[in-house]
């Protein structure tokens, strides 16, 4: 690529030398580098429909290529004994991804499974109708988890999303973060959830989950 040309400097041959009175002393002004473009929901709607999950973090335009089948075997999984529990409970619904979650002006995720709170006579009929979620779970691949990890998870918690899971499934585990946390509790085995407002607590296990990677 031709880097642009700032300007051209011609000396042309003079009969004499100028007075050092004379002398213009020429400054070329610093190049100023170009303010980075700050994402938001118009830009993130014009987008073309092509099968990958497009998100703005803090005002940056992320891209996720779509899952591999490994991917989605385990947030199927996990969708079904959600949906399973929710169904009798009655107190929410569970949606995988896409799903537009505005944790900010400048912030819109598509977490993999999201969960929301029933709200009494108002059916949800757009995201910004649902409101935040009550649970947000990403399953993390190489490409995501740093992303997943630290990006995510800090709005997550800054936004008071009440439980946050990063699902490994290379380690076949399970981080848990709430809004306070520092640390993560690591779950293997069993995974308890039991939401406020929920007559009684969600027992997933975890070994079906991950085995469902191999099948």
């Amino acid at each position: 690529m031709t880097s642009p040309i700032l300007g051209d400097v011609i000396f042309a041959r003079a009969p004499c030398a100028p007075h050092p009175a004379e002398a213009i002393d020429m400054v070329m002004p610093a190049a100023t580098p170009p303010s980075p473009v700050r994402w938001n929901r118009a830009m993130l709607e014009a987008l073309p429909d092509d099968r990958q999950r497009h998100e703005i973090i803090d005002g940056a335009h992320c891209v996720t290529p779509s899952p591999a089948p490994p991917h989605q075997r385990v947030i199927t999984q996990l969708l079904v004994a959600l949906a399973q529990y929710l169904a009798t409970e009655h107190f929410g619904w569970a949606v995988p991804a896409p799903s537009d979650v505005e944790l900010a002006e400048d912030t819109i995720v598509q977490p993999d499974i999201a969960v929301f709170r029933n709200v009494a006579g108002q059916p949800s009929t757009t995201w910004a109708d649902a409101g935040l979620p009550i649970l947000a779970i990403e399953v993390i691949s190489p490409s995501s988890a740093s992303r997943d990890r630290i990006l995510k998870r800090r709005r997550y918690q800054r936004a008071g999303i009440a439980e946050y899971w990063i699902v490994d499934p290379e380690s076949q585990l399970v981080e848990r973060w709430t809004p306070v946390d520092e640390r993560p509790e690591i779950i293997t085995g069993e995974l308890r959830w039991h939401p406020t407002g929920a007559p009684s607590e969600l027992l997933i296990d975890l070994r079906p989950v991950f085995a469902a990677i191999g099948e």
